[in-house]
């Protein structure tokens, strides 16, 4: 599938068992064979945006060819390996024979039609990135979810995106049967199971009997390719709507490195904690390389191979985008100084953004101001042309005049023994406007600990560790944290708690 960074930290291994820690130490990351710094990359990186481009066609197709006529050796397209099924492993030929027949499937039995939107709801199975293929073959539009996803997430993305088609295996097909009839613009249930199941079609039963003759529409550069859905961390989730090149072209500089031996870790999705990367560091004996995007952007920023790590800092921005810290009225502002995250997008529009939030003018045009796109995020660029998070705008703190963001308070909280994780909120005050408020989950080991000294001594801990005045002046220990189904955190659900919203 086309890769997108993941809201987690991830150790690639490929090739060799897990390391020892001692053994691990001694050993760095792989270089990259194609760049040797992020200046580099900068010169290496420009794209070419055609008129039409299809990565179906355009890419799968076109190294199909170049195996058949020996231009290229024969490599794995799709490796899957499971512990309670056997291994999966197509040629890009395999590949392209099965995502024809697939395509097939969508385009004949089930009736869907160029523009159709598909709501894909599968495990990391095979048929997962078939389908994704096939969608692209037959011009539907993809909707990804996960199968975490409960009854009322599926109900508002079957509403919202008006599918005419769901996708998904057994686990979910209850849930689908108990909302479908909620939904007038749903017409087809696909089913990803060796098992009949009434009122759904079967996918694995189809793919026998259908044609493997498949002629690839036609799509412009521009034309939808997918939608994905927000995680919704600061309202409902809006759906983001991508082309054929803003992902198919667009996520190319995600990647551009050979590793035969692939040891590299990086991290996306929520700032990491200063105190984790020295703890992975020693356990692994590898760094964190840290990114930041959005489903809007594909990458923004990151560390890039061959620059200094500054923990808690998501690197220089990509060179995919000109980005830069501005303040409410879109102007630059210095270095050192808070700002908004954007994007610069006039004179010329970057083709890897998002085209628009589908069926929402409103909400897109609201992220648009003066020359930028703005992130929804506030920042810092340093001297060096780091850039470091303060927090999403929602989310700063605004008390007696100090602006104050989340992030810097949670990581002082997290570095006490005693703090499992936190979210750090505003909570309403007659004199100061707003107080910072932290919601605490404590270790195991100190949840007998009597809550008002830990308040104290929390309080007291986050004074020395950080500027006085960003201390939590409220503390609630909890045992859970409101979470998206990505592991993010609903700072909007606890800030609604704290001021009285519904």
């Amino acid at each position: 599938s086309l890769a997108q960074l993941a809201g987690r930290t991830m150790l690639r291994l490929r090739g060799h068992a897990p390391r020892s820690p001692r053994r691990a130490r001694a050993h760095g990351t792989l270089a990259p064979k194609n760049f040797d710094a992020r200046s580099s990359l900068k010169k290496l990186y420009k794209p070419q945006v055609p008129e039409y481009f299809n990565f179906a066609r355009n890419v799968l197709d076109a190294w199909t060819e170049r195996e058949k006529r020996g231009q290229k050796p024969q490599s794995a397209a799709l490796w899957w390996v499971s512990e309670s099924a056997p291994e999966v492993r197509w040629s890009f030929e395999e590949l392209a024979f099965n995502s024809r027949r697939a395509a097939n499937v969508l385009c004949g039995p089930c009736g869907l039609r160029r523009g159709d939107r598909v709501l894909l709801l599968l495990p990391r199975v095979p048929q997962w990135w078939l389908l994704n293929v096939a969608c692209m073959r037959t011009g539907t539009v993809l909707i990804p979810g996960t199968c975490q996803l409960t009854a009322r997430d599926i109900l508002h993305r079957l509403q919202s995106s008006r599918a005419k088609c769901v996708i998904t295996d057994e686990s979910l097909a209850p849930v689908l049967d108990s909302v479908a009839s909620h939904c007038s613009s749903l017409h087809t249930k696909l089913l990803v199971s060796h098992k009949k199941r009434e009122g759904w079609m079967n996918f694995n039963q189809l793919l026998r009997t259908v044609s493997s003759d498949h002629t690839c529409v036609e799509t412009r550069s521009d034309d939808p390719m997918t939608i994905f859905f927000t995680s919704g961390t600061t309202g409902s989730p809006k759906m983001t709507e991508h082309s054929h090149c803003s992902f198919g072209i667009g996520l190319t500089v995600n990647g551009r490195y050979r590793f035969p031996n692939l040891e590299h870790c990086v991290s996306a999705g929520e700032p990491i904690n200063p105190e984790v990367m020295e703890r992975w560091k020693a356990s692994t004996g590898l760094d964190i390389y840290e990114g930041y995007g959005q489903t809007e952007t594909v990458l923004i920023a990151g560390t890039f191979k061959g620059m200094e790590i500054k923990p808690g800092s998501f690197g220089k921005p990509s060179p995919a985008y000109d980005v830069q810290i501005v303040d409410d009225a879109c102007k630059v502002v210095p270095q050192g100084t808070e700002g908004n995250l954007a994007i610069r997008v006039k004179p010329n529009r970057p083709f890897s953004l998002f085209t628009k939030y589908t069926d929402d003018p409103e909400r897109t045009a609201q992220c648009f101001r003066g020359d930028f796109y703005l992130t929804g995020d506030r920042g810092v660029m340093d001297q060096d042309g780091y850039l470091w998070f303060v927090g999403r705008a929602d989310d700063v703190i605004n008390s007696a005049g100090y602006r104050i963001g989340p992030f810097e308070v949670e990581n002082a909280l997290t570095e006490h023994e005693a703090v499992a994780e936190s979210a750090v909120v505003s909570s309403p005050d007659p004199v100061r406007g707003e107080i910072v408020k932290a919601f605490v989950v404590l270790n195991p080991a100190y949840k007998s600990t009597d809550y008002d000294e830990l308040t104290v001594e929390l309080q007291e801990h986050v004074k020395r560790v950080t500027a006085p005045y960003k201390y939590p002046r409220k503390i609630e220990f909890v045992d859970q944290l409101p979470k998206t189904v990505s592991g993010k955190i609903r700072r909007v659900e606890l800030r609604n708690k704290e001021w009285g919203r519904s």
